[in-house]
């Protein structure tokens, strides 16, 4: 008799033959392995349904012993829906119940995400990437679910049939968990596709799975992301939504000249730089930054060329004319809510001490945090100033101006970024300005920004 068992974020069939073997049965799935050591086939925990319609084959001679335990039905009230998040959801439940939703930050994935838990009505997963988005999402699901909801992260490990989990409280648990649930929801997905975290989704095995980002770029990251979560179901833009259920938006790019002495620093600390990559680059014309990285780690040349690289990158991260800009424009806008993104902490703290605006970063812990965000709401506080942390899940819904100090590297950090500021709100126009120093590689760096965005913006120098 054939039975399927859960293992440790693999599932196990018993009963079959080993290959080869004259009784062994045809056709057996792809993602099935024999297994010496227990003399059976294995396969990760997310292949569960294809295992599993392979083996319905075989009727009463078949077992599965893989059952997601269900919640109650009447603890959970329908959200009310957008058209777009209505799409968003009936496209996912066309899919057959797995895919990505890619809608841009403000738009309401979450909401998506609890409509789907709504219809299904069976045990969930909810996987964030930090501790605010665990709490968050727990308050968000609260306003729907009248059951008690578990927690996994932040000091906490709680298992009920609603539970929410760090993207690392999910990797180090799912080896025991991976069969406890019959859904797995997956906020900023596009965090995994290719990491070894993405081992906490190869290990469930719910056979309905939600993927939620607000950026999917066509990439290899993005094809590991499809097989994991199944296919991108439903995509929008901010420009698809702004103007009627996303704020309207501006953007204002300001070149601004490094001092004569910061651009010789900066000109001879990338060149030193530049030769080694090109040298690199001549050789391996396929390596990636972190085989770069790597090699360069191997010689007196590369460790000098990387700290170069550092220099420069600190340099321009907040010159003397992005500090006189910034003074300007928090004159200007004293009167708004205001939201100042930085490339690192170091420069977030810079700008607190200046001009005495609130840090946002790793180091300030919670109770602080939410304090400083609510006093921002309030508008007892007029503006903040974060690295990184504000770039997802925070909700600022009462900002209307943003300033980039310093930008990060890629698209769809700065495309969250801009999120921030688009939640809608009664003739609200946002406005964004980005300081890119002249003559340096931002100058690249913003336009591949703005591209990601596919936004128009005004250029001052």
């Amino acid at each position: 008799m054939l039975h399927l068992a859960f293992d440790a974020g693999t599932v196990i069939l018993r009963g079959l033959a080993a290959p080869g073997a004259n009784c062994a049965l045809p056709n057996v799935p792809v993602a099935l392995v024999w297994d010496p050591r227990i003399a059976s086939y294995r396969a990760p925990a997310y292949r569960y349904c294809e295992v599993a319609r392979w083996l319905k084959r075989f009727g009463p001679d078949a077992a599965n012993g893989i059952f997601p335990k269900r919640s109650r039905t009447d603890q959970w009230s329908e959200p009310e829906l957008r058209p777009y998040q209505h799409a968003a959801l009936l496209s996912w439940q066309l899919a057959g119940r797995a895919g990505i939703v890619v809608l841009p930050t403000g738009a309401g994935k979450t909401r998506v995400a609890c409509a789907a838990m709504a219809a299904i009505r069976c045990s969930v997963l909810c996987v964030v990437p930090t501790r605010v988005l665990l709490h968050q999402w727990r308050e968000e699901i609260a306003r729907y679910y009248k059951g008690p909801i578990g927690c996994i992260g932040d000091g906490q490990r709680r298992i009920e049939h609603i539970t929410v989990a760090t993207t690392e409280g999910a990797y180090r648990n799912m080896a025991k968990l991976g069969d406890h649930f019959g859904m797995i929801v997956v906020d900023e997905a596009h965090h995994f596709g290719g990491g070894i975290r993405d081992e906490a989704l190869e290990m469930c095995a719910a056979p309905l799975r939600l993927g939620l980002t607000a950026t999917a770029s066509e990439s290899v990251a993005l094809a590991q992301l499809c097989d994991l979560l199944g296919p991108v179901v439903c995509k929008l833009s901010v420009h698809d939504l702004a103007g009627e259920w996303l704020a309207d938006f501006d953007t204002v790019v300001l070149e601004l000249q490094l001092t004569a002495s910061e651009q010789s620093q900066y000109d001879r600390a990338h060149e030193r730089f530049s030769a080694v990559l090109q040298s690199f680059n001549r050789i391996s014309p396929r390596a990636s930054w972190n085989d770069f990285v790597t090699m360069a780690a191997r010689s007196e040349e590369g460790k000098a060329a990387l700290a170069a690289f550092r220099f420069s990158r600190r340099l321009t991260s907040y010159p003397e004319a992005k500090k006189i800009a910034l003074a300007e424009l928090l004159a200007r806008h004293r009167a708004s809510r205001v939201l100042v993104f930085t490339s690192d902490n170091a420069t977030a703290y810079a700008i607190a001490r200046e001009h005495l605006v609130m840090p946002i970063t790793c180091e300030i812990d919670r109770a602080e945090r939410e304090d400083a965000l609510a006093a921002f709401r309030a508008g007892d506080l007029r503006a903040l100033v974060s690295s990184r942390v504000l770039n997802e899940g925070l909700d600022v819904p009462d900002a209307d101006v943003a300033v980039i100090v310093g930008g990060v590297s890629g698209g769809r950090e700065h495309v969250q970024r801009v999120g921030r500021l688009l939640r809608p709100a009664p003739g609200k126009r946002a406005l964004i300005y980005e300081l890119v120093a002249a003559r340096t590689h931002e100058v690249r760096k913003a336009d591949q920004r703005r591209r990601a965005l596919g936004s128009t913006a005004s250029t001052t120098s």
